[in-house]
């Protein structure tokens, strides 16, 4: 792979140069340029922000569902952080290739489009994702595992008419796989092709470049965890991997993009936990504690960097002396965090850019038994809290009723079999630009992808709502005021 294709200003239809732009002038020499100096990456962030699927972040769960304090975090702000943190750590590495010259194709604009690329990649990258946070992938999940088997179409199990790739698609719902749908083609504003962005911005939020029937969460192959794709963008995938050159590989951004993720939404866990009184600090530190070998093998003692700003926030006679800590704490170990991604990064650079690279980013650096005494802190003390649990229990059941309701609806859509009233009622409530986009995308289809097609609708109708929405929806249909 090189830079100069992976960062590819080419969109999925190119802007039409015969419409002559708003703002124009004319150079002396008489030709008509644009007075539009934004790179197409800047061109893409400003798409980006200015979208109604991002601004609906703000309003879809991080962790703590439906949760209406000011100080924690949601899908928008989540997406702030990793987009900081991305672009961050993409100055960085692309510094250390200038100085260093280790790869001397490398160029100063190369770095500009990798920070900017990768910037759009940390706004866009959660975009897809249903409402309830990751819980909501999994009940998704869950509900056609159990459901879909036994629905009827016909006179037939549903099964019987979708491909393989369809049923897994369903069955593995994945919000990283919609995001590319979600940006793609059901932003409907100009076209059928969403937002239209830059095929390197795309290929960046590619985590996952595979489709559900290759999928193997138990392997040692980190693009494999999950899918990338649904069959329904398959050609839309390939387009990409082409132009990019990934060929079925990871864009380099890609592992970039992931740590970012982990680093924000690690350190954040911690933090919004330790607001709501789920974890003390000393339960913190006697967490820390626990991996003292680690600590001093690493050379990342993180219980003393803690204990650290503890004791400095008593010397300074600072109010709320354990809040003060555990935040000057997490801005460090964010600090230490990206320093250890970026000399990741620059350490396995050949096997990257071939594309044999295999783990993320963190394993076999010093920084790994971190995150995993992160994810086990999260886990202890906030995932397997009762308010947690209570959340996921209302998710569950708000999302297998707006299921149970929409999906059997859809099955008759737009087919010569006569829909029931009830059946007709719900279809108008599903977005029109969601069945804009079924319209434009089914022409042709024969009956088989027209019904996952339909399918898809629902899961497009329901991921695109807000935990406000999706609660809201919920009680009007079991007539709650």
């Amino acid at each position: 792979m090189n830079w100069n294709q992976l960062l590819s200003e080419q969109r999925i239809v190119p802007c039409d140069v015969h419409r002559r732009p708003a703002a124009a002038f004319l150079l002396s020499e008489g030709r008509r340029e644009t007075a539009d100096l934004r790179t197409e990456f800047e061109k893409d962030y400003h798409r980006i922000v200015g979208s109604a699927s991002f601004r609906r972040l703000q309003d879809k769960t991080q962790v703590f569902a439906l949760d209406k304090s000011d100080f924690i975090r949601t899908r928008l702000t989540h997406s702030l952080e990793v987009s900081s943190f991305a672009k961050s750590l993409g100055q960085n590495i692309s510094q250390h290739l200038l100085q260093t010259k280790k790869d001397r194709s490398f160029t100063i604009r190369n770095k500009e489009d990798i920070c900017n690329i990768l910037q759009c990649a940390g706004f866009i990258h959660d975009i897809g994702n249903p409402p309830f946070g990751h819980f909501g992938e999994e009940a998704i999940r869950d509900w056609f595992v159990r459901k879909l088997p036994e629905m009827k179409y016909q006179g037939k199990a549903v099964c019987e008419f979708l491909a393989p790739v369809m049923f897994q698609d369903l069955c593995h719902f994945e919000g990283n796989a919609q995001a590319l749908r979600q940006v793609s083609k059901l932003y409907f504003l100009e076209n059928e092709y969403g937002m239209n962005l830059t095929l390197g911005v795309l290929s960046a939020v590619i985590k996952y470049p595979v489709s559900s029937l290759k999928i193997c969460p138990d392997g040692s192959d980190v693009k494999k965890k999950k899918m990338g794709y649904f069959y329904a963008e398959e050609n839309l995938y390939r387009d990409i991997a082409r132009a990019t050159g990934t060929n079925g590989e990871r864009n380099p951004l890609a592992y970039i993009l992931e740590a970012a993720d982990d680093i924000a939404y690690l350190t954040a866990d911690i933090e919004d936990a330790f607001k709501k009184s789920f974890v003390s600090y000393d339960e913190l530190v006697r967490e820390l504690d626990c991996d003292y070998e680690e600590n001093l093998r690493s050379g990342m003692d993180v219980a003393s960097m803690l204990r650290q700003q503890y004791e400095h926030a008593k010397k300074g006679q600072v109010p709320n002396t354990q809040l003060y800590a555990v935040q000057n704490w997490i801005a460090g170990l964010q600090s230490a965090l990206i320093f250890g991604v970026t000399d990741s990064f620059l350490l396995h650079y050949e096997e990257i850019m071939a594309g044999e690279f295999r783990k993320d980013l963190f394993q076999g650096t010093t920084a790994e038994w971190v995150v995993e005494a992160l994810r086990r802190i999260a886990h202890k003390y906030a995932f397997s809290s009762r308010q947690i649990l209570q959340n996921e229990v209302s998710a569950w059941t708000i999302l297998n009723f707006l299921l149970d309701r929409f999906v059997p609806a859809a099955l008759y859509y737009d087919t010569e079999v006569p829909m029931n009233m009830m059946e007709k009622k719900l279809m108008n409530l599903v977005s029109e630009n969601y069945k804009q986009t079924y319209h434009t995308y089914s022409k042709g289809k024969s009956l088989a992808e027209k019904l996952y097609l339909r399918l898809l609708l629902i899961t497009d109708f329901v991921s695109g709502m807000t935990d406000s929405y999706a609660k809201d929806l919920y009680q009007k249909l079991n007539g709650i005021s």
